[in-house]
């Protein structure tokens, strides 16, 4: 991996890559990368349940399980779970409740219209009425045409690489709920 690690950023774009508008696309589903576009890390479905995420020399980093709808599980490399995230609702993608490595438990939330930017929240910290905001979940087409998404993901400094890669997981996920394998190119 690149120094800084993937995991000790505070920004990172989780992207559908750029594709030919014309021949059959064989990459990555996604890729992540720094703020200034350098290559991160890539995500490729193994099979309908299943992708992982690997560094740009395709060492594994985590695989994505996801068993309903809107229910994912993260492994590492010795299928050992490292985090989770889910939604319930009618609407899946309005929120995600992600559990991180250490059992701490984080939301990504919508908070309204317009629908382009999660909010990541701890619901056990004190503070008052409104939840202190560790990060932002942004996204935005990057290609009309074939309806590319980016996801520009905002993490608190005091995140830990575990949390954050619990963040970036979970962000797959959202993509993932949103715009299912096989799906049409219009986000949910």
């Amino acid at each position: 991996m690149t120094e800084p690690g993937l995991f000790e950023l505070e920004t990172v774009v989780v992207g559908q890559p750029k594709r030919s508008r014309w021949r059959r696309y064989l990459g990555p589903v996604l890729t992540v990368a720094t703020v200034k576009g350098t290559p991160l890390a890539r995500v490729t479905y193994t099979d309908d349940t299943h992708c992982v995420l690997t560094d740009m020399s395709g060492d594994f980093i985590i695989r994505i399980e996801q068993s309903g709808p809107a229910e994912f599980r993260f492994t590492d490399a010795a299928d050992r779970e490292v985090g989770a995230a889910g939604a319930r609702g009618l609407v899946k993608s309005r929120q995600l409740e992600l559990r991180t490595e250490k059992g701490r438990r984080l939301l990504l939330t919508r908070p309204g219209l317009p629908y382009i930017q999660w909010h990541l929240t701890d619901p056990a910290a004190e503070g008052g009425p409104m939840p202190e905001v560790l990060g932002r979940v942004t996204v935005s087409t990057i290609d009309s045409w074939i309806g590319l998404q980016q996801y520009v993901v905002e993490m608190d400094s005091r995140l830990d690489a575990h949390e954050r890669r619990t963040v970036i997981a979970a962000t797959v996920c959202l993509h993932l709920i949103r715009r299912p394998p096989g799906d049409s190119a219009a986000p949910v």
